[in-house]
């Protein structure tokens, strides 16, 4: 007898469907075929553990476990318990009215345990779209699994909760939640906030801009003066992740593995913050066994870099692509994935190596040339690619003395989503634009143009100033941005002097030695 069950594997953050086909024959041996790696290999020892400790018996036949399609490599252990059941079908130990409306997933323990797998979210999201009528998974995966609708999800502890479940000996109540109440719950709680930060109006004016057009940061300042503080609340003043949002964020979380035991739709945007040591591939994605990289887990959320110079040049580098397609194309010579990367870029540095070129009472001790080196280490290109870059200075002790309260993250994020709105209603007739950092250039005359003034106030700069091409094109950008935020149909003049004034590293001046 040849049963048939169905799972699925993982492709970049995508599941595949996969059907098990098994079929016993006279004689001994266990053969599994369609490109299994190592792991699933490996699931024929722990398969026949867990039948036994079950109170199952382990075939007694030679068995073929066929993997389709057999061009797709099949990697991991979530194929160990459909696979068991595949067995028990094709031994006839167990009898299932309708095998093929299950979609399974999960891996087993010696003792029968279903133990949790990653990409769990992105299968469910296939089973869905496939037609299946039920989803099995490992009980601490089932709400993750579960806040996908319109079909029926089950989580299992147990082998034994499998079959009988399967074989309608027992039919407990799937798993239900109602995903936009908890979601709407969860969506604007934050552990930090704006009110906590004292003095910085300048730089925190420059997160405001930053936020509403989704545009890349760079803060340049002296140990202590609070970058990466700030930098840890700017998710407080981005607006909330819609639903379509953080189901992708979620799959990508999923896929990686990165999801806590129990955990539903992530609710806030991410915030990753890599060291400074990371890989090339660690920083995209891929390796021998494909992965989302951190940019990728930046998705729809921040890529926060501390002390920017020090990473690898080649590090940097790698950035520059994605920045600008807001996707990742990993490609080797076994396979080719693409990985969403739409992520706003915040970095922070020193000024220079020993930390404090340009400080109001410190005296900086590098050597004349040491500076422009320094900044050096980031090639122009990468800079360009940054819309607003901006200087923080230490605050002063009357200011973090003071009692007056500071404005309060939800008061920005309301100017925010206000200027977002704006963006969304102009580009509803562009598909994949929805704020004014993915604006193309096309679009620039007719949405960010400046009058005659403010044209001719940009051109003195950046002729002074040798900008490029690219230097232009992000000014208007964040010039409109600052426009929305004041609610003005036009780029006026002024709007492009506050653009102007976040290119501080354009400057002839900057990176020279008193």
């Amino acid at each position: 007898m040849v049963s048939r069950i169905y799972t699925a594997a993982i492709h970049g953050i995508e599941a595949l469907p996969v059907s098990i086909e098994t079929v016993m024959q006279r004689g001994c041996g266990f053969v599994i075929v369609g490109l299994p790696d190592a792991a699933v290999r490996e699931s024929y020892q722990r398969i026949i553990s867990a039948l036994r400790e079950s109170g199952l018996q382990p075939p007694r036949k030679s068995v073929i476990v066929n993997l389709a399609p057999a061009d797709i490599k099949k990697e991991g252990a979530a194929f160990d318990l459909p696979i068991a059941l595949s067995l028990l079908l094709a031994d006839e130990q167990i009898l299932c009215p309708d095998p093929e409306a299950y979609m399974l997933t999960g891996e087993l323990g010696l003792d029968g345990s279903v133990l949790p797998v990653a990409g769990v979210l992105p299968m469910a999201v296939k089973a869905r779209e496939m037609g299946f009528k039920r989803l099995i998974v490992p009980y601490d995966n089932v709400t993750e699994a579960a806040v996908v609708n319109r079909i029926e999800v089950y989580g299992v502890r147990h082998l034994n909760d499998v079959v009988r479940l399967m074989t309608g000996e027992d039919a407990p109540a799937p798993t239900v939640i109602d995903t936009r109440a908890l979601f709407a719950a969860r969506c604007t709680r934050f552990d930090m906030d704006f009110s906590e930060v004292k003095g910085q109006e300048s730089v925190k004016r420059a997160f405001e801009v930053a936020c509403a057009g989704g545009h890349n940061l760079l803060m340049v300042g002296p140990p202590g003066a609070g970058k990466s503080m700030l930098a840890k609340r700017l998710p407080s003043i981005l607006p909330p992740l819609s639903l379509a949002e953080a189901l992708e964020t979620t799959k990508i979380h999923s896929v990686a593995g990165k999801l806590s035991k129990g955990s539903m739709l992530m609710t806030s945007r991410p915030f990753r913050t890599p060291h400074h040591t990371v890989s090339p591939v660690a920083l995209v994605g891929g390796g021998l066994s494909p992965m989302p990289g951190e940019i990728s887990l930046a998705h729809n959320g921040i890529l926060f870099l501390d002390e920017f110079p020090e990473f690898p040049r080649q590090v940097l580098e790698v950035l520059r692509q994605p920045i600008e397609d807001r996707v990742v194309t990993v490609s080797r010579a076994k396979y080719t994935i693409d990985y969403p990367a739409s992520f706003m870029l915040v970095a922070s540095m020193n000024p220079c190596p020993c930390g404090y070129y340009g400080h109001p009472t410190r005296r900086c001790t590098c050597q004349p040339g040491q500076v422009g080196k320094y900044m050096n280490k980031i090639s122009g290109p990468l800079l360009d690619r940054i819309d607003i870059q901006i200087e923080i200075q230490p605050v002063a002790f009357e200011e973090l003395a003071s009692d007056e309260p500071s404005e309060p993250s939800e008061e920005i994020r309301k100017r925010v989503m206000a200027a977002r709105l704006i963006q969304q209603e102009r580009f509803k007739a562009y598909p994949g634009i929805h704020c004014n950092a993915q604006m193309p250039s096309r679009l620039l005359r007719e949405y960010a143009w400046p009058d005659a003034e403010g044209m001719a106030r940009l051109k003195e700069r950046m002729e002074r100033l040798s900008m490029s091409a690219r230097a232009f094109d992000r000014i208007l950008r964040v010039g409109r941005t600052i426009a929305d935020l004041d609610a003005s149909p036009s780029v006026e003049p002024h709007h492009l002097a506050e653009a102007l004034s976040y290119r501080n590293l354009d400057r002839d001046s900057y990176g020279q030695l008193y």
